[in-house]
């Protein structure tokens, strides 16, 4: 590792290779693949793409040619045949070096290439997946509203269906990759009911709005999608007129799980960063590691990360497309989001000014960590759920 906390890429040099997190030999080959690629191809350009506000094309396409876009597509649909877990490894370790690069990830492989396979039909997936899969076309998702955030059944986007296609109206917004997009897949109530619809950039009515600047996720670019009686053709229906529900929420738990890798790879890199610091740094005579308050922040920052792993890497397991766990997932995204913010944090408290500067990468991956207490459900909506589901479990 060097002053900035780059690792090479082989390992980071904190985590031991517990069958936790790689509990097969397919697993671990793809933990090896993907940290390659973060130090090699995604590590060098990190600060720039942040500073810039731009998603790298270039990494999208080479993240294609490793088979990482549609990494949970089965191997008949063009895919790699990856679990919940390989999702996980991926999001986990492409955090480590760019968040914001790795969010843009999650919106296409996920959000978009994942949540299509499992709701289209043969032909919705043979016209979409071989371009986003490669990562010739930016693939997104479109549900959040201006008026209704988490009340996703307050969402106002309306669909009615005019001979054989449906008009859309209404507005999305904070859509992770609409500036890039070439496809989106879009929710909007037909009689009062969600649907999924999968609307590309040329249909008639549809357009995006200017770039939304950001705290952090920068690599990441945003902005609304605008729908002014967008015409979209009856055959981009993804099942049937109110199933759109059904495809969210079985979407929303592997993404939940992802963004909590996510924060556990922001915490991971930040406890390397400062571990290193702490050793090298040297006050009134000897390292401030010896010192107590030191001792404080890299112990309980060790001990929040190693929870968060275990309950992460446990969950996922159990989850699938045919295999729902919302009350793993809530609790999993509920406890790892704060850690990767408050792991960078202790890591900035530890470097001083040099934390609060660019060239240690806390100052950003701080930014980006606060991000993942909000995007793919709040906190306070994994409280929510958890309380409901855990209740209803008793019969109350």
């Amino acid at each position: 590792m060097d002053a900035n906390g780059t690792t090479h890429p082989a390992g980071n040099g904190i985590d031991a290779p517990f069958a936790i997190d790689a509990p097969s030999e397919e697993h671990r080959l793809l933990r090896e693949t993907v940290r390659g690629f973060a130090w090699k191809e995604v590590e060098p350009g990190a600060s720039e793409a942040d500073r810039r506000g731009v998603l790298d094309r270039k990494l999208v396409r080479r993240a294609g040619e490793l088979g990482l876009l549609g990494l949970t597509v089965p191997e008949s649909g063009g895919g790699a045949g990856g679990d919940a877990l390989a999702s996980v490894i991926a999001h986990h370790e492409l955090s480590k070096v760019d968040p914001g690069f790795t969010l843009a990830y999650l919106a296409h492989a996920l959000l978009f290439v994942n949540n299509l396979y499992w709701a289209a039909d043969e032909g919705q997936r043979a016209r979409y997946l071989p371009k986003t899969i490669t990562g010739e076309w930016v693939g997104a998702m479109g549900m959040t509203e201006p008026g209704a955030g988490t009340d996703v059944l307050g969402m106002q986007t309306t669909a009615v269906r005019r001979g054989d296609a449906y008009v859309l109206n209404g507005r999305k917004t904070f859509i992770t990759n609409a500036p890039d997009a070439h496809c989106f897949l879009v929710y909007a109530k037909v009689d009062g009911r969600i649907t999924s619809f999968v609307v590309e950039r040329g249909f008639e009515g549809f357009g995006t709005g200017p770039h939304i600047e950001k705290m952090g996720m920068r690599a990441a670019p945003m902005a609304e999608l605008l729908f002014d009686d967008c015409i979209v053709p009856a055959a981009n229906r993804l099942g049937d007129e109110g199933q759109g529900l059904v495809h969210m929420m079985r979407n929303l738990e592997i993404e939940r799980l992802c963004l909590a890798a996510m924060s556990l790879g922001i915490a991971d890199r930040c406890i390397e960063i400062m571990l290193r610091y702490s050793v090298d740094r040297h006050a009134f005579g000897k390292p401030i590691a010896e010192f107590g308050q030191i001792q404080r922040y890299l112990a309980e920052a060790y001990a929040k990360t190693e929870a968060a792993r275990c309950l992460i890497y446990s969950v996922a397991r159990g989850v699938g497309p045919d295999r729902r766990n919302r009350v793993g997932t809530d609790a999993a995204k509920l406890f790892a989001a704060p850690v990767g913010k408050e792991v960078a944090d202790a890591a900035m408290q530890v470097l001083g000014g040099w934390g609060y500067c660019t060239e240690f990468q806390v100052e950003r991956l701080l930014r980006d960590a606060k991000l993942l207490e909000i995007g793919g459900g709040t906190l306070e909506s994994h409280q929510k759920n958890l309380a409901r589901d855990l209740t209803r479990q008793l019969g109350a």
